[in-house]
Protein backbone atom coordinates (compact mmCIF):
# COMPACT_ATOMS: atom_id res chain seq x y z
CA UNK A 1 0.00 0.00 0.00
CA UNK A 2 1.12 3.69 -0.92
CA UNK A 3 -0.36 6.84 -0.16
CA UNK A 4 -1.14 9.15 -3.37
CA UNK A 5 -1.57 12.49 -3.47
CA UNK A 6 -4.76 13.79 -5.69
CA UNK A 7 -2.34 14.90 -8.65
CA UNK A 8 -1.35 11.38 -8.52
CA UNK A 9 -5.18 10.61 -8.84
CA UNK A 10 -5.61 13.47 -11.28
CA UNK A 11 -2.71 12.04 -13.36
CA UNK A 12 -4.25 8.65 -13.61
CA UNK A 13 -7.33 10.05 -14.88
CA UNK A 14 -6.86 12.68 -17.00
CA UNK A 15 -4.46 12.65 -19.58
CA UNK A 16 -1.27 15.07 -18.30
CA UNK A 17 3.13 14.64 -18.77
CA UNK A 18 2.57 12.39 -15.57
CA UNK A 19 0.01 9.89 -16.78
CA UNK A 20 2.19 7.13 -18.05
CA UNK A 21 3.99 7.57 -14.95
CA UNK A 22 0.33 6.94 -12.70
CA UNK A 23 -0.22 3.93 -14.68
CA UNK A 24 3.09 2.53 -14.02
CA UNK A 25 2.72 3.04 -10.50
CA UNK A 26 -0.83 1.63 -10.67
CA UNK A 27 0.39 -1.46 -12.49
CA UNK A 28 3.15 -1.92 -9.67
CA UNK A 29 1.20 -0.94 -6.82
CA UNK A 30 -2.38 -0.80 -7.06
CA UNK A 31 -3.33 -0.47 -3.54
CA UNK A 32 -3.65 3.93 -3.35
CA UNK A 33 -4.79 5.52 -0.04
CA UNK A 34 -5.65 8.62 0.79
CA UNK A 35 -7.32 11.31 3.15
CA UNK A 36 -10.77 11.94 2.36
CA UNK A 37 -9.87 15.57 1.47
CA UNK A 38 -8.45 13.61 -1.76
CA UNK A 39 -12.18 13.55 -3.03
CA UNK A 40 -12.85 17.54 -2.33
CA UNK A 41 -9.57 18.42 -4.26
CA UNK A 42 -10.80 15.95 -7.05
CA UNK A 43 -13.47 17.31 -7.53
CA UNK A 44 -11.60 20.89 -7.86
CA UNK A 45 -9.86 19.52 -10.88
CA UNK A 46 -12.35 17.69 -12.70
CA UNK A 47 -14.35 21.17 -12.04
CA UNK A 48 -11.55 23.56 -13.50
CA UNK A 49 -11.37 20.45 -16.36
CA UNK A 50 -15.12 21.05 -17.19
CA UNK A 51 -14.69 25.16 -17.45
CA UNK A 52 -11.77 24.58 -19.87
CA UNK A 53 -13.90 22.29 -21.80
CA UNK A 54 -11.35 19.49 -21.55
CA UNK A 55 -14.08 17.38 -20.17
CA UNK A 56 -17.80 17.06 -20.78
CA UNK A 57 -19.68 17.32 -17.15
CA UNK A 58 -20.77 13.70 -17.68
CA UNK A 59 -17.46 12.60 -18.45
CA UNK A 60 -16.48 14.34 -15.45
CA UNK A 61 -19.48 12.47 -13.40
CA UNK A 62 -17.85 9.21 -14.90
CA UNK A 63 -14.02 9.80 -13.95
CA UNK A 64 -15.03 10.40 -10.67
CA UNK A 65 -16.90 7.62 -9.65
CA UNK A 66 -14.62 5.18 -11.26
CA UNK A 67 -11.68 7.09 -8.62
CA UNK A 68 -13.86 6.85 -5.86
CA UNK A 69 -14.56 2.72 -6.75
CA UNK A 70 -10.32 2.55 -6.63
CA UNK A 71 -9.95 4.67 -3.56
CA UNK A 72 -13.25 2.69 -1.95
CA UNK A 73 -12.10 1.33 1.46
CA UNK A 74 -8.71 3.40 1.14
CA UNK A 75 -9.96 6.52 2.51
CA UNK A 76 -9.47 7.82 6.21
CA UNK A 77 -9.52 10.75 7.92
CA UNK A 78 -6.55 12.04 9.68
CA UNK A 79 -5.37 13.73 12.91
CA UNK A 80 -6.04 17.41 12.61
CA UNK A 81 -3.55 18.32 15.34
CA UNK A 82 -0.64 16.50 13.73
CA UNK A 83 -1.66 18.11 10.62
CA UNK A 84 -1.84 21.74 11.58
CA UNK A 85 2.10 20.35 13.38
CA UNK A 86 3.26 19.05 10.19
CA UNK A 87 1.82 22.33 8.23
CA UNK A 88 3.46 24.72 10.91
CA UNK A 89 6.97 22.71 11.01
CA UNK A 90 7.57 22.39 7.46
CA UNK A 91 5.90 25.52 5.90
CA UNK A 92 3.19 23.03 3.85
CA UNK A 93 -0.44 23.28 3.33
CA UNK A 94 -2.30 21.84 5.66
CA UNK A 95 -3.67 20.15 2.71
CA UNK A 96 -0.57 19.00 1.71
CA UNK A 97 -0.16 17.54 5.61
CA UNK A 98 -2.93 15.40 5.50
CA UNK A 99 -1.20 13.44 2.75
CA UNK A 100 1.85 13.58 4.87
CA UNK A 101 0.33 12.28 8.38
CA UNK A 102 -1.73 9.57 6.67
CA UNK A 103 1.41 8.04 5.00
CA UNK A 104 2.85 8.59 8.74
CA UNK A 105 -0.01 6.82 10.66
CA UNK A 106 -0.23 3.98 7.82
CA UNK A 107 3.83 3.61 7.67
CA UNK A 108 3.62 3.86 4.33
CA UNK A 109 5.91 5.80 0.99
CA UNK A 110 3.54 9.08 -0.09
CA UNK A 111 4.01 8.71 -3.41
CA UNK A 112 3.84 12.63 -5.18
CA UNK A 113 5.40 14.63 -7.53
CA UNK A 114 4.89 17.89 -5.44
CA UNK A 115 8.34 19.49 -4.78
CA UNK A 116 7.51 21.04 -1.86
CA UNK A 117 6.56 17.82 -0.06
CA UNK A 118 9.23 16.19 -1.71
CA UNK A 119 11.53 18.51 -0.50
CA UNK A 120 10.29 19.17 3.25
CA UNK A 121 9.26 15.19 4.07
CA UNK A 122 12.09 13.42 2.80
CA UNK A 123 11.37 10.26 5.35
CA UNK A 124 8.15 10.08 3.85
CA UNK A 125 7.49 11.28 0.10
CA UNK A 126 8.91 10.18 -2.76
CA UNK A 127 8.38 10.41 -6.57
CA UNK A 128 6.93 8.65 -8.81
CA UNK A 129 10.18 7.76 -10.53
CA UNK A 130 11.69 6.93 -7.46
CA UNK A 131 9.34 4.91 -6.06
CA UNK A 132 9.12 3.10 -9.67
CA UNK A 133 13.38 3.15 -9.21
CA UNK A 134 13.65 1.23 -5.64
CA UNK A 135 10.59 0.10 -4.32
Amino acid sequence: MIVVDTNVISYFYLNSEYSELAEELFLKTSQWSAPLLWRSEFRNVLSFYIRKEIVSISDAFQIFEAAQTLMNGAEYEVNALKVLRLSYESGCSAYDCEFVNLAQDLNVPLVTMDKKILRNFPDWAVSIPEYLKHY
